[in-house]
């Protein structure tokens, strides 16, 4: 019963939508690494990027105005990592709020000695458990230009990660997917990149596991063959994952 309300509230949105299908296309054709998905998916991103309005809130922070553009863009990139995988996956939340340039953030470290440190970061995103996903729009915009960097995917991947607890490269495995064999080939390479630099791939990504995650997973939408001539076995293990080959 619970599922016949839900697909029945679901394509009530979709046939209000205030969007039609060329708008979409239009706002689609400015994303560049969208021009690889075929014409069902594409429909389907339309349809997943539509309910995940419907479900989130986007706010301006700093007085940042919210476009349709900008909604529809941030829905797009957002929906890409989810395709095959559900709306579902980014349950527990719905605030996304964006700033027109990076941000200030406080931050708190703990050293090896147990010291606390307290400071503020310049930040363009970041992803809170069970709380808001926060863009800065100035690197946003540029997102989805094939470049190997994506700060909407970067951070939605947090989101992804933080289904089963806090963000720690391990995010809830596919029926078809060994967790220990995730677990193997994510610790192997990342200890790799700690000391060895990689064409196409952030340094950022050697802060910890969660980051070295999400950073690959830009690289896997972004520029798929950087990351199998980095990693290969990451790059097949993140095909099961997001149950999308990009390649």
């Amino acid at each position: 019963m619970f599922d016949i309300i839900k697909d029945w509230r679901e394509q009530r949105i979709l046939d209000n939508s205030e969007f039609t299908h060329a708008d979409w296309m239009q706002a689609a054709e400015r994303i560049v690494i969208l021009d690889k998905l075929s014409v069902e998916e594409m429909t389907h991103l339309f349809e997943l990027a539509t309910l995940f309005l419907a479900d989130k809130s986007i706010t301006g922070a700093q007085g940042f105005e919210i476009t349709n553009a900008v909604r529809q863009s941030i829905a797009l990139q957002a929906c890409l990592p989810i395709l095959n995988l559900g709306l579902d996956w980014y349950a527990g939340w719905s605030s996304i709020i964006i700033y027109p340039g990076s941000y200030k953030s406080n931050s708190t470290t703990v050293d090896e000695f147990g010291i606390i440190h307290e400071g503020t970061q310049h930040r363009s995103g970041e992803a809170w458990l069970r709380g808001p996903v926060i863009l800065s729009w100035r690197d946003a915009k540029h997102s989805g230009e094939r470049d190997g960097h994506n700060v909407v995917i970067h951070e939605f991947v947090h989101k992804l990660d933080m289904m089963n607890g806090r963000a720690n490269g391990f995010p809830p495995m596919q029926p078809n997917m060994d967790p220990a064999n995730w677990t193997q080939i994510m610790s192997r390479d990342f200890e790799d990149f700690q000391t060895h630099r990689k064409s196409g791939l952030d340094r950022y990504g050697a802060t910890n596991p969660a980051e070295f995650f999400a950073v690959l997973s830009e690289v896997f939408f972004e520029t798929p063959q950087k990351l199998v001539d980095a990693y290969p076995d990451i790059y097949q293990i993140m095909v099961k994952f997001f149950r999308q080959t990009p390649l």
